[in-house]
């Protein structure tokens, strides 16, 4: 358990608080790409708590803005993208992507009141098709060398999904490995050759075994968590029998993502980005390390869930998930139907808007939730104090960051230490793509060459 003042400095994260200070240190997802797509490239948006609007003018520039025109405030979501900017409908203010105001129409024709008035605006960049955006003070960081950020644009794709609750309780349900025995246990296996993009669907690494019946069967996994430069390692290990055992690599990207197996040739690198602090968007950027990955079959799988233009979620609080009592009792351990997110939705939500954590009780197995906060506490410190947070890189660091390592595999029980950065690194180094081997498994597995 902890006091209200901890959890309020580890969830709110406005302008003013120290997380939300934390926050603006890094880049944040603000929309996909997509969303801007069509004849008319403007979007609200709301991240961090601040309303703004993005758009792209007619030289393909981006711009996120405030939402409210500095004039009177009319909201400049519903302006028009004209003459370099974006023109408010209320009076013909013209704002260009720095914010800066070109035009004031209305006024005398020699007055210069424009050059005084700009809108608080914030840098925004491409990449693996997402709309990055810097709400911070000084120089942005740069990104990292993560393999989502490095492999081509044929071999990723990004999509998102909104969550009804704070962003830190979302975050921590992808860093809680055993809760994937029970809230996505499925009492019957599926033909794992047409798991194509599903989570937990397919055979685990090295075996024809479906993750599904591993998770049934063995649910009480041994959690390892080690510190690294980019956030938190977790090793989860199912021992089969004594000869074999499961063993699943995945890692907590700070300051709020991770990076997980989601099948032999695929990863997942997802971020849980606060709207405000009563409601977040997932972002994830799904990597393949074998074949391009199939955009309109990854797409429209999710669409079948999420409804545009919000990207919320068919299944939701109104009609209960689409909770099945029979389901419940023979087919899966929720009775809220396939779709793992929706199960990850409810788990959270049911939380509340911000989870009580006065009232929890933690246990061994959430030892890798109990780590992240305390390394979240102590970013937020250094920041308060004036210092860089962790993962805050400049330009001559940025390559200091790669990977991370993930997999998912039965290895041998004793020397699973070593199996997992083999599998690793034999399936970057037959990419067809210059996926990076990170440099802290790198020297530990030299015997295995590209050809291998």
């Amino acid at each position: 358990m902890m006091s209200q003042e901890a959890n309020d400095l580890i969830t709110r994260t406005g302008r003013k608080d120290p997380c939300g200070k934390l926050m603006r240190m890094y880049w944040q997802p603000a929309a996909l790409v997509d969303e801007l797509e069509g004849s008319r490239p403007v979007r609200p948006v709301k991240l961090l708590g601040e309303n703004l609007v993005l758009f792209r003018d007619e030289a393909g520039r981006y711009g996120l803005i405030d939402r409210h025109c500095a004039h009177r405030g009319a909201d400049l979501a519903f302006g028009r993208l004209e003459n370099g900017g974006l023109r408010c409908a209320f009076h013909g203010w013209l704002f260009d992507v720095s914010g800066q105001c070109l035009e004031t129409p209305a006024e005398p024709r020699d007055s210069k009141l424009c050059q005084g008035i700009r809108q608080r605006a914030y840098p925004v960049v491409e990449k693996s098709g997402i709309l990055w955006a810097y709400l911070g003070e000084g120089e942005p960081p740069a990104f990292p060398e993560i393999d989502c950020f490095v492999a081509p644009d044929s071999h990723t794709f990004a999509f998102k999904g909104h969550i009804n609750c704070n962003w830190l309780q979302a975050l921590e349900v992808g860093i809680d490995p055993a809760h994937a025995s029970f809230l996505h246990r499925f009492f019957e296996d599926e033909d794992t050759s047409t798991a194509y993009g599903k989570q937990f669907r397919g055979a685990s690494a090295g075996s024809d075994m479906p993750m599904t019946k591993i998770l049934r069967e063995y649910d009480n996994p041994i959690i390892n968590v080690e510190h690294t430069e980019y956030g938190l390692r977790l090793i989860a290990l199912r021992e089969l029998d004594e000869e074999r055992t499961h063993v699943r690599v995945t890692n907590q990207l700070f300051p709020h993502g991770f990076v997980i197996p989601m099948s032999q040739e695929m990863t997942i690198t997802q971020w849980h980005v606060p709207i405000d602090d009563e409601n977040c968007y997932w972002y994830a950027i799904f990597t393949s390390y074998t074949t391009p990955v199939d955009r309109k079959k990854m797409r429209d799988q999710r669409l079948e869930l999420y409804e545009l233009p919000d990207y919320k979620s068919r299944k939701n609080k109104s009609n209960d998930y689409g909770f099945d009592p029979h389901e419940q009792a023979t087919a899966t351990y929720t009775g809220m139907g396939n779709d793992i997110n929706v199960h990850d939705q409810w788990a959270v939500e049911s939380m509340g808007p911000i989870q009580d954590r006065t009232n929890e009780h933690l246990g061994q197995s959430d030892k890798a939730i109990v780590q992240y906060r305390r390394l979240l506490r102590q970013e937020i410190e250094k920041v308060g104090g004036g210092e860089k947070p962790m993962l805050f890189l400049d330009a001559a660091h940025a390559r200091s960051i790669q990977g991370p390592a993930t997999m998912d595999g039965i290895g041998p029980t004793q020397g699973w230490e070593l199996y997992w950065m083999e599998v690793d690194v034999k399936r970057r180094r037959s990419a067809p793509w210059a996926a990076p081997v990170p440099r802290e498994i790198a020297g530990k597995v030299p015997h295995l060459t590209a050809a291998e």
